[in-house]
């Protein structure tokens, strides 16, 4: 999952393609700066939008942020949906899921490290919505786990999924210098254990 793959559910036309071009390139200001440190000017000359224009898109700084992450959730949802639906055994289900995180936390870093690292900025509304996607997306990877660990607790297998997720992240938060095949494989392997490994007294 890219950047653009992320933005090309905006339907088309020329303010589409400027919407594109300023989440765009919001994503990497503040990947680079941090949320506080970026104004919708800088926003708006490095999308090529001058002026006030770009207040014709969006009313401000908070709500380019909420656009881009409500698609990065939405995707990384309709991903999941459609893995369910399209594969039949559970653990298949499972690696499906861990692949499509893998490919967003390492295919489109920008966008995920603004995702995981800003959230917190948006206003109190937008975040609390966007926690109850989040939640509904925890959900699936908890039910196809219970499936494969009907053992477990639902404590234990919520513990598993954040554990694994958490595994995939981690990857924002150095260079590891590995080619992203490398480290995609890596990586899921990493996710796929923490689902997996067994527990000792």
């Amino acid at each position: 999952m890219t950047l653009a793959t992320e933005l090309d559910d905006v339907s088309g036309g020329r303010g589409a393609d400027r919407k594109r071009r300023i989440l765009s390139v919001a994503a990497e200001l503040v990947a680079a700066r941090g949320y506080h440190d970026v104004g919708m000017s800088e926003i708006g000359a490095a999308a090529g939008v001058t002026g006030s224009a770009i207040y014709r898109h969006f009313d401000g700084k908070s709500a380019v942020l909420t656009a881009l992450f409500d698609r990065v959730i939405d995707n990384l949802t309709r991903e999941a949906s459609e893995i369910i639906e399209t594969t039949t055994e559970p653990i298949d289900i499972l690696r499906g899921l861990i692949a499509s995180q893998v490919s967003f936390a390492i295919g489109d870093r920008t966008l995920a490290q603004v995702y995981f690292t800003e959230i917190h900025n948006l206003p109190d509304d937008d975040r609390h919505r966007l926690r109850r996607k989040q939640r509904l997306y925890i959900e699936e990877w908890v039910h196809v786990l219970g499936v494969l660990r009907p053992d477990d607790n639902d404590g234990v297998l919520r513990a598993r999924v954040h554990a694994a997720i958490g595994a995939i992240q981690s990857v924002l938060n150095y260079q590891s210098g590995l080619p992203p095949e490398e480290l995609g494989a890596l990586t899921a392997s990493m996710a796929e254990a923490a689902l997996y490994v067994t527990l000792t007294s």
